[in-house]
């Protein structure tokens, strides 16, 4: 047994905050979980959040925690499938989606000939206009 009753740790890194789920035993010999946060603060400080669950209460807890997975599961796929029914429904509605690609640097003029051309460019908008017959 460790110096603060530990007799199992896992920890779990993720991007800027890790998890550890520490098994301890306490003076009276109760075991428990403490599931720990640790987020990184400005500087070299780290912002820490404990709960911990006893043995006792460990099935109710974890009851708890499969059913919110659970939901978390079944409200991801519902999302998910009427993402994908209103994109059928857009489809249905309109076509399938077309991609459009404007590349200056992909035009076959020369750069002179650009400037002589009827069609004047403004951003991304592409106005026709008629020049003077002068030029």
């Amino acid at each position: 047994m460790g110096v603060r009753g530990e007799l199992f740790t896992k920890q779990v890194i993720l991007d800027n905050r890790s998890y550890f789920f520490n098994v301890k035993e306490n003076w009276a010999g109760d075991v428990f979980l403490q599931v720990v946060e640790s987020k990184n603060k400005e500087g070299a400080e780290f912002d820490r959040h404990a709960i911990v669950v006893f043995a006792d209460d460990m099935q109710k807890f974890c009851k708890g925690l499969e059913d919110s997975l659970g939901f978390i599961e079944k409200d991801r796929k519902a999302k998910a499938k009427a993402r994908a029914e209103r994109k059928l429904e857009k489809e249905a509605k309109y076509g399938p989606k077309k991609k459009i690609h404007r590349n200056s640097k992909d035009s076959d003029e020369a750069p002179e000939q650009i400037h002589k051309s009827p069609v004047k460019r403004t951003g991304r908008v592409h106005v026709v206009s008629k020049l003077p017959e002068n030029q």
